[in-house]
């Protein structure tokens, strides 16, 4: 079986200490290539992470005939612009969340994807991790009796103005960094789209980025809210509350690789409550992600998120931004 040839659009954090050590050791797919508009830099990163071919720009990764699919980590504003790059350049592109700042724009990669038949999707890696698809299992079972209201926080403490989620300009602010995990992963379990939200934001004085937030989205049959915030100490939880049970994701997002995921099931009364917990096996989320990735090269499969769900996941962000700002509701209908 041919094995995927990878290159990596920059050298950024996650790209260097998650996603590349995660997917280096497969047999579907190798990390050929990295590229750094800083030459030099690209040789260091790439010598220390063991690629065995580097770039002094993106456009020379793009451009190599021996790359098939390309890792795009840069900043979001960058997300579009060279994810189209690469499509016209008829490379399979993985790009980092969120993949675009405006839903109009991921049409356009929609229409450039279709045309150069390249395989291109959002790299949301809960999507490919056990514990979020055996979330939508005991969902969907109806274990938990009839769903009713979904909950969701997510958090950490960042205050540093040079860094890329303080930087307005660049994409920054908890919205897209991080409340995008419990819009997709409500999405993703429930196999349904929200029909309205409302929303509350408050912005650094400094920075002009959202650093609080909390949304309330209504799905046909299902509540629910979530916190954000880029500005507290560091916390992350979903909950999922049936008339029966309840279902606890307890690390959903960044979830450990090196111990089992644990999936608490809540049920009984406040005196008598009980928990049966759900370990899943030891896993890499970013590994499965990867392999996912490359088998649709390989299958001619689908890609674990499309382009279709990052549009249609991209529409309920900015709809937060629009009834944060207008203090209504708005429709997503």
């Amino acid at each position: 079986m041919k094995s995927i040839k990878w290159g990596v659009l920059g050298a950024a954090k996650i790209a260097r200490e998650k996603v590349i050590p995660a997917m280096q050791g497969s047999q579907l797919h190798i990390i050929h290539g990295l590229a750094s508009r800083d030459a030099k830099k690209a040789e260091i990163t790439a010598k220390e992470l063991g690629i065995p071919v580097h770039y002094g720009s993106y456009e020379a990764l793009i451009d190599d005939p021996e790359i098939d699919a390309v890792y795009n980590p840069l900043p979001n504003d960058l997300h579009v612009f060279y994810t189209k790059k690469c499509i016209e350049a008829g490379k399979h592109v993985l790009c980092e969340k969120p993949l675009a700042l405006k839903s109009e724009e991921i049409l356009d990669l929609i229409k450039a994807r279709d045309k150069h038949k390249v395989k291109v999707g959002e790299a949301f890696m809960v999507a490919s991790n056990p514990q979020w698809i055996k979330a939508r299992e005991i969902v969907n079972s109806g274990e938990l009796g009839t769903l009713k209201s979904i909950q969701g926080f997510f958090s950490y403490h960042n205050i540093m103005p040079d860094n890329i989620r303080n930087i307005s300009e660049n994409g920054g602010g908890g919205v897209w960094d991080i409340g995008c995990y419990p819009v997709f992963t409500s999405r993703f379990v429930l196999g349904k789209e929200p029909e309205r939200l409302a929303a509350l934001l408050d912005y650094d004085p400094n920075f002009g980025t959202d650093r609080l937030g909390a949304v309330l989205i209504q799905y046909p049959s299902v509540q629910m809210n979530f916190s954000i915030s880029t500005q507290l100490m560091p916390y992350q939880r979903m909950m999922f509350f049936g008339d029966k049970k309840a279902l606890e994701v307890r690390i959903p997002f960044n979830a450990p690789s090196d111990e089992p995921n644990e999936l608490p099931l809540h049920h009984g009364d406040i005196l008598h409550h009980e928990v049966e917990i759900i370990r899943m096996p030891i896993s890499n989320q970013y590994t499965r992600q990867g392999e996912d990735f490359s088998k649709a090269i390989l299958e001619d499969g689908d890609v674990p998120v499309s382009l279709e769900n990052a549009y249609r996941n991209t529409k309920v962000l900015e709809a937060i931004f629009k009834a944060a700002k207008e203090k209504r509701w708005v429709d997503l209908a």
